[in-house]
Order: structure tokens, then sequence, then C-alpha cells
């Protein structure tokens, strides 16, 4: 019992590790696209934020399809329940990442609806990076289940203050993660605009980050206890400060890692008050999804792990040699 119980929790934090990921690498251009019209003002600018995500947007979705998969071989009751549960939210993500997608490429070679292709890309964007936090602020938060571990509520069932919380939380830090990449990524006056955007979202995430605390420590108050749940304070709002300080220096490269530190923390906290819990169940918590009562089996897992121990740092060196290569400033005249 207690080596499959070590693989369960080793398969929450691999998980855990892939979610992260992709929330920091795809939210970047997630919040390009929510973005563009903000602090693209002319076609050359869009041109400019578009080609920088150009070669990695594609690859940065890779890790949400890793951790979905993970989801499904290692837990797949909690798999099963969320992705049934969440069909029409699911489907809404589905359809806000293919238009996303297709309108990358069209308005790419569609000069004639361009500005309705950005419009997608835009819409697209928003909506995917609202409601994958939505989505976590509702796994975290409970849903209704019933003895089957089903989901029993419906869609407004999803949309409570506390998980549209997560949401706006997710979402502002995605727009932080996407301006301070077009910092990192781009020069002149484009560039200025995009450290004003920085300025004024670590604010914004500032005070939502402060709320996102409150919130978790007033709802789940035994979380008070756990010290994990202070670093997650710490490392948020520390990284978040450290931004103010880079763009007042006009630090390139800085305000994009500090903003993805000042996002971990924002799932540190996630884990501290969710573990060992999958899925939460507000009507009784006995029918509570947890990594004990929903994984598969220990030969599997213990498969699996052979695997990652192999896929993971492959995956890890490909994702760093890629953006070596495509490092430095974007072009209007860049063609992926």
């Amino acid at each position: 019992m207690e080596n499959i119980q070590n693989f369960q929790i080793l398969w929450f934090v691999l998980i855990l590790i892939l979610f992260v990921g992709y929330s920091l690498l795809d939210g970047f251009d997630l919040g390009i696209g929510a973005l563009l019209p903000f602090i693209g003002k002319t076609k050359e600018e869009k041109n400019i934020l578009v080609n920088s995500i150009g070669p990695v947007w594609d690859g940065n979705e890779v890790w949400l399809i890793t951790g979905g998969g993970a989801l499904f071989a290692a837990f797949p009751h909690a798999y099963a329940t969320a992705f049934s549960g969440f069909y029409l939210a699911m489907m809404l993500v589905l359809f806000a990442l293919i238009f996303r997608a297709v309108s990358i490429e069209f308005r790419a070679h569609d000069d004639a609806r361009a500005g309705i292709w950005e419009k997608a890309f835009f819409t697209g964007s928003a909506l995917a990076a609202l409601l994958f936090g939505v989505a976590l602020g509702n796994v975290v938060y409970g849903v209704p289940l019933d003895n089957k571990m089903e989901f029993t509520g419906n869609f407004f069932t999803l949309l409570r203050p506390v998980p549209l919380l997560f949401g706006v939380t997710g979402f502002v830090a995605i727009l932080l993660q996407g301006a301070s990449y077009a910092v990192m990524k781009t020069e002149g006056e484009l560039q200025e605009r995009s450290f004003r955007a920085v300025g004024i979202l670590t604010w914004v995430n500032l005070i939502t980050a402060i709320a996102y605390f409150l919130t978790i420590a007033f709802t789940f108050q035994d979380i008070t206890s756990n010290w994990l749940f202070y670093v997650a304070i710490l490392c948020t709002l520390l990284w978040l400060t450290e931004i103010l300080f880079s763009i007042k220096k006009k630090h390139d490269s800085a305000p994009f890692w500090e903003s993805s530190f000042a996002f971990i923390g924002l799932w540190i906290a996630v884990a501290a008050v969710h573990f060992p819990n999958l899925i939460k169940a507000s009507n009784d918590q006995s029918l509570n999804l947890t990594i004990y009562n929903s994984s598969t089996g220990l030969q599997t897992l213990k498969l699996m792990s052979v695997i990652a121990i192999i896929g993971m740092p492959v995956v890890i060196a490909y994702t760093i040699f890629v953006y070596r290569i495509f490092k430095g400033k974007a072009k209007s005249s860049d063609h992926y």
C-alpha cells in the first residue's frame, strides 16, 4: 500500500508540473492574443507580436495535451468526472483554441479579412485564458457529485463567485505573462507600450492575488496551518513587487521571469489547499476524488513513471532548444 501511495503522490506532482508548464508557456501566447488590440496599434506592430509567438505557440499546447493524457492514464476516474461534468465548458475552451489557431494562419494569408481574424485571435485567446482558471477554481472549490463520481450540476453551477475569482486571477496573470513576453521580444515604441502594460497589469495582479489568497484563507480555513501556503503568498507578492523595479530599470527579460515565478506562487497555493484531492465534492466531502481512490493500478503507475523519467527530460531539453533557436527580438518580416 505504501508503495502505490508513493507513485500516486509522484503523479500528482508530475501532472501539476505539466499544468504549471502549460500555464507559463501557453500563458504568454494566450496573453499576447488577448492584448493584441491594446498594445499593437499598427499592422506592423501586430505582425511583430504574432511573429513573436509564431515558432512556439503550437508546441506550448503540447504541455496541455500531455497533462490531460497523464491525468487520464494515472487518475482515470478524476479524468472521466472532469471531462464529462465540465463538458460544455471544455467544448467552449476547445472551440476557442481552434478558432485561435485558425485565425493565426488565416490572418497571414487573408488580407481582406485580417481584421476579422485578429478579433477571432483575441476572442479565442481571452476566452480560453479565463475558462481555464474558472475550471481550476471549480475543481478546487468543489462541485456536486453523486456516489458514482458523476457531476450533478449544470453549466451555471460552474459560475460561482469563488471559481470566477480563480478565473479572473488566472486571466490577469496570463495577461501579465503576455505583456512581459512582449517586452522581451519587441523594441522601440511597441516595447515602451508593452512596458506600460506590464506596469498596469502588475498592480492589477497584486490586487487580484491578495483577493485570491484571502479568499482561499477564509474558504479553506485549515490552510492557514500549512507552511506551503505562506511560501505561495511570499513567492507571488515578492516577484510581483520585483517586476515594478525591473520595469523602472527597463530590463528586457527580467519582468518575464519574475511574472513566471509569481504565477508559480499562485499554483503553489492550489497545491497546498488541494492535495491530495483531484476533484472536491461540494455536497459531501466523503465523495471527494483523491489521488488514492481514483488512480489506476500500481503496475500502470510504475510503467508510466519509467516513461516519464525518459520522456520528460527530452521534452524539457527540446523546449529549451527551440527557445534558444528563436531567441532575440521578433521582426515584422519574420515568417513561420
